[in-house]
C-alpha cells in the first residue's frame, strides 16, 4: 500500500448545501482531497467503482436507498475504503448497526467543524500506519496492532479528566495542595482565605473534589457555637476533634 499524497474522499450526500460545507470543511485539513460529490445511489456505486476513493463521508437516509444498505454492500464486495457517517439519523439501533458493520466513525448532525476535524485527523492516523505496517510486513505484533486501533491522535490525546463548569484545574490544583499541608481539615472559609476566593466558590471546589472521592468531610467541634464542616485530604487521620 503506497501512500498517496493526499487521502481521497468520496462524499455522499443528497443535499448538495450539505455536501459543499463538508467539501470547504475538507479544504481546510492538509492531507485530503474530496473527489466526488454523489446524491443518490447510482452517482454513488458509479463513482465508488470508478474513483476508488479511501474514504466515504455518507449519510443513512436518500430518496432512492438507504445509506446503510450501501454500507453493507460495499463491505460485501470487499472494497478497500473506509466510512464515517456523517448524518442526522439518532436512532440507537441504527447507530448500532452502522459500527457493528464497520464504520470508522458516527458523526451526528449538525456537524461540527472541530468534531469533523478530529475525526479525519484520527483516520489519518490510522491510514498513514495501515500504509506502514502493509509496506513493513505481512505479520504484525499485538503492539502494532493496539498501535493501529487506538482511538486518540498525537495532539490531542489527553489524560486530564474532564472538569465540569466552573472549576479550573489551576484553582483545583491550589486547593488540594491547601489541605495537603493540614492534617486536621480545614473549613471552606479557611480554604477560601488560603486561595484567595470566596467562601462560595471554594465550597464549590471541595464539593467536586468530594464527588471525586479525593478528600473527606468532617465536622469540627468548638468551644462555642454549632459545629463546622471541615475538609481533608483522603486518608488523613484528624488529629484533633474537640467536644
Amino acid at each position: 500500500m503506497n501512500l498517496k499524497p493526499n487521502i481521497e474522499v468520496l462524499i455522499v450526500e443528497d443535499d448538495l448545501r450539505i455536501a459543499e460545507i463538508q467539501k470547504r470543511f475538507i479544504e481546510q485539513i492538509p492531507g485530503f482531497q474530496t473527489v466526488g460529490i454523489a446524491a443518490s445511489y447510482l452517482e454513488a456505486k458509479t463513482y465508488i467503482d470508478l474513483l476508488q476513493p479511501d474514504l466515504l463521508l455518507l449519510d443513512v437516509y436518500f430518496p432512492d436507498m438507504n445509506g446503510i444498505d450501501l454500507l453493507k454492500e460495499t463491505k460485501q464486495q470487499r472494497k478497500q475504503m473506509d466510512v464515517i457517517m456523517i448524518t442526522a439519523t439518532k436512532e440507537i439501533h441504527k447507530v448500532q448497526e452502522a459500527i457493528s458493520i464497520g464504520v470508522f466513525d458516527y458523526i451526528i448532525k449538525p456537524v461540527v467543524f472541530e468534531r469533523f476535524k478530529q475525526s479525519l485527523l484520527r483516520y489519518q492516523e490510522y491510514y498513514t500506519k495501515l500504509a506502514e505496517l502493509k509496506n513493513e510486513n505481512l505479520h504484525v505484533t499485538q503492539q502494532q496492532v493496539d498501535k493501529l486501533l487506538r482511538k486518540e491522535i498525537e495532539g490531542t490525546k489527553s489524560d486530564k479528566p474532564y472538569l465540569p463548569k466552573g472549576i479550573d484545574p489551576l484553582t483545583l490544583e491550589k486547593v488540594l495542595e491547601v489541605l495537603s499541608k493540614v492534617a486536621d481539615g480545614l473549613t471552606a472559609e479557611i480554604v477560601a482565605k488560603e486561595i484567595g476566593v470566596s467562601r462560595t466558590t471554594a465550597r464549590r471546589y471541595l464539593e467536586h473534589l468530594m464527588s471525586e472521592e479525593k478528600i473527606d468531610a468532617d465536622l469540627a467541634y468548638g468551644t462555642v457555637g454549632r459545629p463546622e464542616r471541615v475538609y481533608l485530604v483522603k486518608g488523613a487521620i484528624k488529629q484533633n476533634n474537640h467536644i
